[in-house]
């Protein structure tokens, strides 16, 4: 079995090719990057929403059932006595040939039976609220074909969460229209709602079906539905029941002879005074016997993608978004496997993440985690260089959820923008993060206006200051929660969310999370706060700096006198740093924390969880005791016990019971999750740490252990995820499969990757006055060449390094002339840059 392959890169085309259907875990695709979001699997399951998968969710998926992946796009192909699905599933019937291709917001899935190929192209097109499917037919046999095709949609009654529970109300409530080739999904329209759905063939259709009892049957499968196995749609209308859309289509294929035939699965919103129209065409918000939903909207979306010109022009301007996009940083470097990563993958899955965070993949339900405070902030690294105005409103929309005293919200719904009460706040980390992003974003695009903004706290009208103030307060969070040694109070939790050393749980039915912390009189502790607060203080001295540099007023409102803001945050950075090296250093490695009642967590006195990962990235980051040695041996000591073939480990050793006092972290079995997982997530802090020390060859071995496409070469079979992806877990040393990966698509680990390659590896790193050249490269890495554009301006970035260092910079020549120490001071135009270690 280790030897199975099930695909490979395309890498002219910046595709995934799968060429076996039955890949280890669903291999997916996302479609969208507004509004309107899929996601499909390499066998066409999968799900559409509208901006929230919770509140929003248009067709229906069952997440862990078996088999596995039932739920989506289903097309029939009903030749003669055989009966298949381009997809091959949900038949399952042996296919003559397949491929799916996943692209960039695209995937094109095809199948070969009998002389028939059936290709089916999906997509959501650039500012429009649907998915397109379309499938391009043709027969390659030496006879005529007559085919019958079934499509196959399933609606969710919108919220996802009570669609799976509240079947008495459920089972009554569906409501639906079939109007010629359309038919629309519009149950609760007439009451609270104001969106419908439509599914539509751009076809006369023999029939239909949308009601899924008399479709499928009550006791039959997906695989072959009654009306599939019978030939013909029942014309069926869902009253209550389970609503769902089937087109029938027949037609006549010679040899030879091609066919394409478009779908369109859209959403509509109508204002409130607009949602119906009577029989004279008047508009309303009141429903009659004589009056319709308005589909307009839906008839004006049909118009725009109804015949092939149409939807083939969609597709062309998708991909020339996408070659825009990923054109903003091109590495040619030699290594197929790392510019693949670089210039395509790496780039798109953290698009991925900026729309998602951690909210809707095939780990995650999209019903019980909306937009991370942390989540966002950080992945902000990975996209604000492809979508810098998106980046923009996206860190205002995140630091209106936060509080007065700089705490906040863990997560945020996308829908409407508010924090989201299920989960609260508490985890001592997030405000930190408020200044990591928005730094990220002021260094990238110069946009220093930003912190002028005017910004409430929860969303509440009356409370706005300035973001600038926003940063503030999210520092005086962490000033104002220490510990007995001066160190951050954990709270909640820190990143680690499963280190919960308020908790004390032991209730089963109490979440680890979002139960009450007992923390009144604690004294737990966080290295890892004392770390990222030493970082992102020092970034935000680091701006204040500046705007005193630049002499850039503040406006009337905000409070802050720039001089004494500096003397402030660097005071209580000084005192971060003593109160580390004075009581967080364990003699060979950072502590991980001190627990509720002071103890060490994290120390070689430990029976077990010994020495983490986190505190050591951290730390190491902020350069805490690097003149006495103590990042080199934090990060010798990381090598030698947290290192495996796959990755690092979060902890060593693992945890072999459970402890009430460390929470969710003990109750995982070794090897998985946090307990002495291997989170890919935590490993760039590490390889960022490596190439603050200028050990690089450390922190290239580091990087490709979990480098996608470095993975998939060794063995597809073992690591099961998706292969052209970044995962959050791989199963650890500890575990009875190493190495084996979950929770793809939706994790930092994207974005901290992406960081970790190209500022600190290939130091290709944005400044507030230009970009900053300082690599860390691998003795074996010779030369690059790197086309960065940067606010508006191209740089053409050669590198020579034929002696093989793995850090300094000997000479710069911008355009010819050489320039004084590392910065590229930004110009605009197109430049050619020289660099010489």
């Amino acid at each position: 079995m280790h030897g199975i392959r099930y695909g490979h890169f395309d890498d002219d085309q910046k595709e995934y090719v799968i060429t076996n259907p039955e890949t280890p875990w669903p291999w997916i695709n996302y479609l969208g990057n507004e509004n309107f979001f899929s996601l499909i699997s390499n066998t066409a399951g999968g799900y559409s929403f509208y901006k929230d998968a919770k509140f929003r969710r248009i067709t229906r998926y069952r997440y862990n059932n078996v088999p596995i992946d039932n739920d989506g796009r289903a097309f029939y192909i009903v030749d003669d006595d055989t009966i298949w699905s381009p997809s091959w599933k949900p038949c399952r019937t042996k296919l003559d040939d397949y491929e799916c291709r996943h692209g960039m917001n695209y995937t094109c899935i095809t199948g070969l039976k009998n002389g028939v190929e059936a290709s089916v192209l999906f997509f959501v097109p650039l500012h429009a609220n649907c998915e397109i499917q379309k499938m391009h037919l043709v027969n390659h046999s030496n006879t005529k074909k007559h085919l019958k095709l079934f499509s196959f949609h399933e609606w969710c009654l919108w919220n996802a969460a009570t669609d799976m529970e509240n079947f008495q109300r459920n089972l009554s409530i569906g409501e639906v229209e079939v109007c010629g080739s359309t038919i629309y999904h519009k149950t609760e329209y007439r009451e609270r709602r104001n969106h419908y759905a439509f599914y539509h063939v751009c076809e006369l259709i023999k029939g239909f079906d949308t009601d899924r009892e008399q479709f499928v049957g009550l006791y039959s499968e997906k695989s072959l539905p009654n009306a599939v196995r019978d030939g013909q749609s029942k014309n069926s209308i869902a009253h209550g029941w389970s609503p769902i859309a089937s087109h029938q289509l027949e037609f006549d294929l010679d040899p030879g002879e091609s066919r394409d035939i478009i779908f369109i699965l859209g959403y509509v919103e109508n204002k409130q005074n607009e949602k119906f129209i009577d029989a004279d065409g008047n508009l309303s918000a009141n429903d009659s016997l004589t009056s319709s939903i308005n589909k307009q909207k839906a008839n004006d979306m049909i118009e725009s993608f109804n015949n092939v010109e149409k939807v083939d022009r969609a597709f062309a301007e998708l991909k020339e978004y996408w070659d825009e996009l990923l054109g903003k940083f091109v590495l040619d470097s030699g290594n197929k496997k790392l510019d693949r990563m670089i210039n395509i993958w790496n780039q798109y899955q953290c698009m991925i993440t900026f729309c998602m965070s951690r909210s809707a993949s095939f780990f995650e339900s999209g019903i019980g985690r909306g937009m991370g405070f942390r989540d966002s902030n950080q992945d902000l690294l990975g996209f604000v260089h492809q979508i810098p105005q998106r980046a923009r409103q996206r860190i205002l929309d995140i630091a209106s959820t936060q509080f007065a005293d700089g705490g906040c919200y863990h997560q945020y719904q996308p829908l409407t923008k508010r924090g989201n009460n299920d989960i609260g706040g508490g985890f001592n980390d997030d405000p930190c993060w408020l200044i990591f992003g928005t730094v990220a974003y002021i260094k990238e695009t110069g946009d220093f206006d930003i912190l002028h903004e005017s910004v409430p706290f929860d969303n509440k009208p009356g409370t706005e200051c300035t973001l600038l103030e926003h940063m503030s307060v999210s520092l005086n969070h962490v000033i104002s929660n220490l510990g007995p040694h001066g160190l951050p109070l954990i709270g909640r939790a820190d990143w680690n969310d499963c280190l919960n050393m308020n908790c004390f749980s032991n209730d089963p039915n109490e979440s680890f999370q979002t139960t009450e912390n007992n923390s009144v009189g604690s004294k737990a502790e966080s290295l890892m706060i004392a770390g990222l607060f030493v970082v992102t203080a020092q970034s935000y001295v680091s701006l204040c700096e500046e705007l005193s540099e630049r002499h850039l007023e503040l406006q009337n409102e905000c409070k802050i006198n720039l001089k004494k803001e500096v003397e402030r945050i660097a005071q209580a950075v000084s005192d971060m740093k003593e109160a580390v090296m004075q009581y967080g250093w364990d003699g060979e490695w950072f502590l991980r924390a001190f627990d509720f009642n002071g103890r060490k967590v994290g120390s070689h006195e430990n029976a077990e969880g010994k020495i983490f990962i986190e505190s050591q990235g951290w730390c190491t980051m902020a350069q805490i005791g690097s003149s006495n040695g103590y990042c080199d041996k934090a990060l010798d000591s990381v090598a030698r016990l947290l290192e495996c073939e796959h990755g690092i480990v979060l902890q060593n050793p693992a945890f072999t019971h459970y402890y009430i006092e460390y929470g969710e972290i003990s109750s995982y079995p070794e090897g998985y999750k946090e307990n002495a997982g291997i989170f890919c997530h935590n490993n760039p802090w590490i390889i960022i740490g490596e190439a603050m020390l200028g050990r690089g060859d450390d922190a290239w071995r580091h990087y490709t252990k979990i480098l996608p496409s470095y993975v998939e070469e060794q063995n597809q079979h073992l690591h099961r995820i998706e292969p052209y992806v970044c995962c959050q877990m791989l199963a650890g040393k500890d575990s009875a499969r190493p190495g084996e990966g979950k929770n793809s698509w939706l994790t930092g680990t994207a974005a901290l990757m992406w960081h970790a390659a190209t500022e600190h590896i290939l130091g290709i790193k944005p400044d507030f006055n230009g970009i900053r050249i300082d690599p860390c490269l691998p003795k074996t890495m010779h030369e690059y060449t790197i086309r960065r554009k940067f606010r508006g301006a191209t740089y053409t970035i050669h590198l020579h390094n034929q002696s093989g260092r793995t850090k300094g910079i000997n000479r710069i020549e911008v355009d010819g002339k050489p320039i004084v120490g590392n910065l590229i001071r930004f110009e605009k135009g197109t430049h050619d840059v020289e660099v010489f270690m």
